[in-house]
């Protein structure tokens, strides 16, 4: 795995996402207080901080998933529309790969393909859903039953169903938290190859572990504010504050009840 090179960035072309001034309230209180943030293409971008600092609440207001109390997100160099968020591939934190419903990890990763004009896949979606798997190396449970198989394997599933359309840009929340280290290094030699082929990823990460090569920048946030942009910090420490369990669910926002199947076919 390559370390990231600035120099592969491709700065002369817009950037995949803009966001400026991005504040969201939420319950009557203000959860972001003007975040900033860019991507470009070629360019791995890791948001960070503790818990509660707001980096699922970003990244959920990028995507359109929350309201902005103000600011503005562009995308591909214009305003965010439903047909530029085809462009994006998003794995939100601690998503259940079924989302209660019985299906195999080929049809979680063939549903990536839904919505994108039609509610049909593809002819060449069992092929495009298996390539997908293989990225992650999980093509041998394609016909396996999604909610037998372990966190780090459904991870594999999710993320292949945000790679299956071959998006432009993608965004993970958390996607190594507990997760093996098999699936870590899997996770980041796909990431990698796509960074590599001119795609912007932007990462909701605590620490930057196995991605530490991929990651060209940071935004670190801590109660709501930018406080850090630049140079990823190599150990933020948060693992050693009392009380913080890796595990648990992050207090950023609520939780979401909705899968994110939803969220994907509404596009």
């Amino acid at each position: 795995m390559t370390a990231a090179d600035p120099t592969t960035l491709h700065h002369d072309a817009p950037p995949v996402l803009t966001a400026r001034g991005v504040r969201v309230r939420l319950g009557g209180h203000e959860i972001l207080h003007g975040v900033d943030l860019d991507a470009h293409p070629g360019e791995a971008v890791a948001i960070m901080g503790g818990n509660g600092s707001g980096k699922s609440t970003l990244v959920r207001a990028l995507v359109g998933a929350l309201p902005m109390a103000a600011g503005d997100v562009t995308i591909f160099d214009a305003p965010r529309t439903r047909a530029s968020a085809r462009r994006i591939g998003y794995v939100p934190q601690r998503a259940s790969a079924g989302g209660g419903v019985s299906a195999t990890a080929r049809e979680v990763v063939t549903a990536g393909l839904l919505g994108v004009g039609s509610l049909r896949p593809p002819r060449d979606a069992k092929a495009r859903a298996l390539a997908a798997l293989d990225d992650l190396g999980v093509a041998d449970l394609a016909d396996r039953d999604v909610s037998r198989l372990s966190g780090g394997q459904q991870q594999r599933v999710l993320i292949a169903r945000a790679l299956v359309r071959d998006p432009d840009l993608l965004i993970l929340d958390e996607p190594m938290a507990g997760v093996d280290v098999p699936s870590q290094e899997a996770l980041a030699a796909a990431l990698t190859a796509r960074r590599d082929a001119g795609k912007a990823i932007i990462l909701v990460l605590h620490e930057l572990g196995a991605l530490a090569p991929l990651v060209h920048h940071a935004v670190v946030l801590e109660q709501g504010c930018v406080t850090h942009i630049g140079e990823p910090p190599r150990a933020l420490g948060v693992h050693a504050l009392p009380g913080h369990d890796h595990d648990h669910a992050h207090p950023d926002v609520p939780e979401q009840a909705a899968s994110t199947f939803a969220w994907e076919v509404r596009q």
